[in-house]
């Protein structure tokens, strides 16, 4: 998800979801937020045809399911809270749904050769969600 789209759904400035971010740049690594290159940014400006990014002065962020999660320890407002919940459990139904759907996954990759070079970071999206999850080491305190 963008960084402007998550600080609407915050109730929050771009900017001030930005710098929150830039304060805890150890909590979010390249697989939980990435910036934007120039021709990805003037591709989606092309796909959305109008801009709702008026003036941006840099690249827009992009998080991940992992780095929409790590928003909420930075973003500790109630409003924050109750977003990042609904967000989850949007990712959660959408990966039972193509893990449960192998027409839908089909259909999907007949869709992905037709306009692959159209919606290739959709396509990507898809694909990181169709795969069984990797095996991630245990986040916490050992004792």
């Amino acid at each position: 998800m963008l960084d402007s789209d998550l600080a609407k759904l915050y109730d929050a400035q771009t900017k001030v979801l930005i710098q929150a971010v830039k304060r805890n740049t150890d909590r979010f690594p390249d697989d939980f937020m990435y910036q934007l290159t120039w021709q990805e940014f003037m591709d989606l400006r092309s796909q959305i045809v109008t801009s709702s990014f008026g003036g941006r002065r840099y690249l827009p962020y992009v998080f991940t399911q992992e780095g929409v999660a790590m928003l909420s320890s930075v973003l500790n407002s109630e409003r924050a809270i109750k977003v990042n919940i609904q967000i989850m459990r949007a990712f959660i139904q959408l990966k039972r749904i193509l893990l449960t759907n192998q027409d839908l996954r089909r259909k999907i990759e007949v869709m992905e050769k037709k306009y692959d070079r159209q919606f290739a970071i959709v396509f990507e999206a898809i694909r990181r969600l169709l795969e069984s999850p990797k095996q991630t080491r245990a986040i916490g305190f050992k004792i």
